[in-house]
C-alpha cells in the first residue's frame, strides 16, 4: 500500500472534456463529505439562528470558530507530517504511523481543555462547556483519521465518516425540534453523539490501534516538530489570527451576543469556509508525493485545478446566498436582526472568503514542498495588521465594522503568500 503511494505522478494528457470529467469526479468525492457537514452546521445554525435568544445562537457561532481551528491545529501537528514523511515509511504498522497516534491521543485532549476554557470565558457554563469540549477532542480524533484516509488513498472512508457526522446532527436536531426539547444544551449533546458515533465509521481495527498505538514513541516526533511542524503550527496560528480576530475579540469583550449578527456572514459563506479547510487534507498529499517524485509541473497544475474547484464552490454560495437575503430574507432572520446591517455583513464576509479561496492553493502547495518557516514569517505581519486594525475599528465603528481589519489582514497574506509561491516556481519549475 505505501509504496503504490510514491509512484510519481505526470501530468493529465486526456482530452479537454474527459479531464473536466475526471476533475469533477475527483473534487466531487472529495467534497461530498464536508458539503454534507457543511450542509449539517448551516441546517444547525439556521435552527439555532430561527429558535435560540441571540446570546446563545452566537455562543453556537462561536463554537463553530474554535473547533475548526482546533481541527486546522490538527492538520498542522499531524496532518501535515503524514504526508511529508510519508516517503519514509516502511510499513503501516511501523513506528511511524504509532509516533503519530500517541501524538493525537495527547493533542486531542489538549484541545477538550482548551475548547472548554474558551467557552468558559464567552460566558458558557462549565457543564456546557464540558459537553461541548469534549465534542471538540472527538472531532480532533475524528480529523486525524480523514488526514489518514486521505494518505492512504482512501477517501471513501472519510466521505462515509462526515455522511455519518452530518446525518446523525440532522436527525438528532429535527427530533429535538419535533418534542420541543432543543435548547444549547440539548444541541452540545447531539454534536458529541455525532462526533463519537462517525467517528467509529474509520473502522473497530483503527480504533484499537488509536487507542493503544503500540509501537512509536511521542519522543520520536520531537525531530519531526523540530523539523517540520512547528512552523507548520506557527502559520496555522497566524492565519487564526489573522482570519477569525474578530471571532474571538469581538466575543471575548463584548460577548457572544454581539457575535452573533457577525456570525451570520459566516453562516451565509458556510460551504466555502468548511471547503478550503477540507480540500487541502487531499491536495496536500497529492503534491507532496508530485514534489518528492521531482514532478513539480504535476503540483503546479494540481493548483490550477484546485483554483477552479474552491471559485465554483464560492461562486455558487455567493449566489446562494445573495438569493436568500434578496427574496426570502424572512427564512434566514428573525426579530432582532436587521436586513440592512446583514446585507452589509454578508457583503464583506464573501469579499473575505473571495481572498482565502484565491490564496488557499498557493499556500497548500507550499506546505506540501515543506516550507512552513516562509509561509509562517509571512503571516507575522498579516496577524498584526488583521489584530490591530480589528481592534482599532471595533472600539471607534462597533462589531460589523472590525471586519474591515480581518479582510485588510487576508489581503495582506494573501500577497506575501503570492510572492512566496512565484519564489518556489521560479527555483522548481
Amino acid at each position: 500500500m505505501i509504496a503504490s503511494l510514491s509512484q510519481p505522478e505526470t501530468i493529465d494528457a486526456a482530452p479537454p472534456r474527459a479531464r473536466v470529467v475526471r476533475l469533477a469526479g475527483r473534487y466531487g468525492l472529495a467534497a461530498v463529505g464536508p458539503f454534507a457537514v457543511s450542509g449539517a452546521h448551516f441546517v444547525a445554525s439556521f435552527v439555532f439562528l430561527r429558535t435560540l435568544a441571540p446570546a446563545d445562537f452566537g455562543l453556537f457561532s462561536f463554537l463553530l470558530v474554535i473547533v475548526p481551528f482546533a481541527l486546522s491545529v490538527s492538520g498542522a501537528l499531524l496532518g501535515a507530517s503524514l504526508g511529508a514523511t510519508l516517503h519514509s515509511w516502511t510499513k503501516l504498522d511501523g513506528p511511524e504511523l504509532g509516533t503519530h497516534l500517541k501524538a493525537n491521543l495527547v493533542y486531542a485532549a489538549l484541545a477538550a481543555c482548551a475548547v472548554t476554557a474558551a467557552l468558559t470565558v464567552s460566558g458558557a457554563g462549565l457543564a456546557l462547556a464540558a459537553v461541548l469540549g469534549a465534542y471538540g477532542g472527538l472531532m480532533a480524533l475524528r480529523w486525524f483519521a480523514r488526514c489518514l484516509a486521505y494518505v492512504l488513498e482512501r477517501p471513501l472512508r472519510a466521505a462515509l465518516s462526515d455522511l455519518v457526522y452530518a446525518g446523525l446532527l440532522m436527525a438528532g436536531l429535527f427530533a429535538l425540534l419535533a418534542l420541543h426539547r432543543l435548547s444549547i444544551a440539548s444541541g452540545a449533546m447531539v454534536l458529541l453523539a455525532a462526533a463519537a458515533i462517525s467517528l467509529s465509521f474509520f473502522g473497530l481495527d483503527y480504533l484499537k490501534r488509536q487507542v493503544r498505538p503500540g509501537n512509536g514513541s511521542l519522543r520520536a516526533y520531537a525531530p519531526i516538530w523540530r523539523d517540520l511542524t512547528r512552523w507548520s503550527l506557527m502559520g496555522v496560528v497566524l492565519t487564526e489570527i489573522t482570519v477569525n480576530a474578530h471571532a474571538y475579540l469581538v466575543t471575548f469583550l463584548a460577548g457572544p451576543k454581539a457575535f452573533a449578527l457577525l456570525a451570520i456572514g459566516g453562516l451565509l459563506m458556510r460551504p466555502v469556509s468548511l471547503a478550503l479547510t477540507a480540500l487541502p487534507d487531499r491536495e496536500r498529499a497529492s503534491m507532496a508525493r508530485a514534489i518528492a517524485a521531482g514532478n513539480g509541473a504535476h503540483a503546479f497544475q494540481t493548483v490550477k485545478e484546485f483554483r477552479t474547484a474552491i471559485g465554483a464552490i464560492w461562486l455558487a454560495t455567493v449566489l446562494l446566498a445573495g438569493a436568500v437575503l434578496m427574496w426570502f430574507p424572512e427564512l434566514l432572520l428573525k426579530k432582532g436582526y436587521g436586513l440592512h446591517d446583514v446585507l452589509i455583513v454578508a457583503a464583506i464576509s464573501a469579499a473575505i472568503v473571495a481572498v482565502r479561496a484565491f490564496r488557499t492553493p498557493e499556500s497548500v502547495m507550499l506546505q506540501a514542498a515543506g516550507a512552513f518557516k516562509p509561509l509562517a514569517d509571512a503571516g507575522v505581519a498579516a496577524s498584526i495588521l488583521s489584530v490591530v486594525s480589528t481592534l482599532a475599528l471595533l472600539a471607534v465603528a462597533g462589531p460589523v465594522a472590525s471586519l474591515g481589519g480581518i479582510l485588510m489582514g487576508d489581503a495582506l497574506m494573501a500577497a506575501r503568500t503570492q510572492g512566496l509561491a512565484r519564489a518556489w516556481r521560479a527555483a522548481h519549475g
